[in-house]
């Protein structure tokens, strides 16, 4: 078998049409035929417009307005969560959007932990794609992870609550955190530039990471530009409207989606009056991908090692390691020579074994038969003792006259 070293790879340009630079239409036309999915969460207190945000986001009627209950009426005891579905289709791209709506968080005399429900979501979602992942038919999986989680955070001009910062605390590392000033058209340009400062900060000094736009090494200026500027705008001000309501101008006359007060008018799709276009561009526009990657390579990833390692299954390394192929080769002959050495060395010592019990029987039969011929030496002279004595004494009875007589 040939080596070949990874250095000797020649790169070339083709000069002529092969076919293989349509491999990214080939892409677009099975995605487009599949479908694309995101799944989003809400998280805020009640009154701060998540609904209206969500329908304005995707100028349709996703979420239903909910009544705020009457300070009499029985309230539920916990933070539920409800799934809210909608297929929508833009210029033949169909998009199965899911909402995971939390009501009743930070709405209840005691809050603490209120966020508990939302993070056994969050990880139930993670464990029931992991058992898609190990099951023995997964060429369908379905994806309920949740891509994105949109925080509402009010508009009190000051900084972070506790409660905000503990849920953050919790579910950074779990989910792709969207912080967002809820009503920001109820503050001045002023207090919502100081408003951020101030949550930038309480994030920094509590370690709550956050979702930032990715910055690829082949983008272009213009994708650059729009990554920092949303960057920038984080935690975004924004402003929600009803969708299906439009209000006139004053200064253009065109109708727009936004808000009427006796000092002028709102518009949510003006950049200068809010950070709504750069959420939506973000979240549906630019970075929708880059949300459902992140969670699959780091946080999904992240919660899925821990997991395993928790069920107690051992991790090889080894696996993620390079391997040269002559490394590789010349390690294998080395185990390989190192594996003959030693069973030539276990071949010797049995044989010596055995060499020394035959030796250590030789010499036990030499002792048995040297025993035995000295004592059938001893005998024979005892023997031959006899004999003399007995010739002896046939020899003087024979020589003496009297017995003769």
């Amino acid at each position: 078998m040939t080596v070949h070293d990874s250095s000797s790879i020649v790169r070339k340009r083709i000069t002529g049409h092969v076919g293989f630079s349509n491999l990214p239409n080939q892409v677009l036309r099975k995605s487009v035929k599949d479908g694309f999915q995101l799944t989003a969460m809400v998280v805020g207190e009640s009154g701060l417009g998540k609904s209206t945000l969500i329908n304005t986001i995707f100028n349709s009627t996703i979420c239903q307005p909910r009544e705020v209950p009457h300070p009499a009426e029985e309230r539920p005891k916990t933070v539920a969560i409800e799934n809210i579905q909608a297929d929508i289709e833009e210029n033949g791209v169909k998009l199965r959007l899911t909402i995971v709506d939390t009501p009743g968080f930070g709405d209840f005399v005691n809050n603490s932990e209120c966020w508990d429900p939302i993070l056994q979501t969050i990880e139930d979602r993670y464990d029931a794609y992991l058992k898609q992942e190990n099951s023995v038919r997964r060429m369908k999986k379905v994806d309920t992870r949740i891509h994105a989680c949109i925080y509402f955070i009010q508009p009190t001009g000051h900084s972070l609550k506790t409660i905000d910062i503990e849920f953050m605390r919790r579910l950074h590392d779990k989910v792709n955190l969207i912080p967002v000033i809820a009503k920001a058209d109820t503050m001045t340009e002023d207090e919502v530039a100081d408003f951020k400062e101030r949550i930038v900060s309480d994030l920094a000094f509590n370690g709550i990471r956050i979702f930032q736009a990715p910055i690829y090494d082949d983008d272009d200026d213009e994708s650059v530009g729009e990554s920092e500027t949303i960057a920038r705008a984080i935690p975004f001000a924004v402003i929600g409207a009803d969708p299906t309501k439009t209000i006139r101008s004053p200064s253009s006359g065109r109708r727009i989606r936004g808000r009427a007060y006796p000092w002028g008018v709102v518009d949510v799709d003006d950049p200068s009056h809010c950070d709504f276009i750069l959420l939506r561009r973000m979240l549906v526009h630019s970075h929708m991908e880059a949300l459902r990657e992140r969670t699959q390579d780091v946080l999904y990833e992240t919660w899925r090692t821990q997991r395993m390692l928790g069920m107690g299954v051992i991790q090889d390394h080894s696996v993620f390691e390079e391997v040269d192929p002559a490394e590789k080769a010349r390690e294998d002959r080395l185990m390989h020579e190192a594996k003959l050495a030693k069973m030539e060395a276990a071949m010797k010592d049995v044989f010596r074994e055995k060499v020394e019990a035959q030796e250590a029987k030789l010499k036990q039969s030499e002792v048995e038969l040297y025993a035995r011929h000295k004592e059938m030496k001893e005998a024979m002279t005892k023997q031959w003792n006899q004999l003399m004595e007995r010739k002896q004494q046939l020899e003087s009875g024979a020589q003496d006259p009297r017995k003769k007589r």
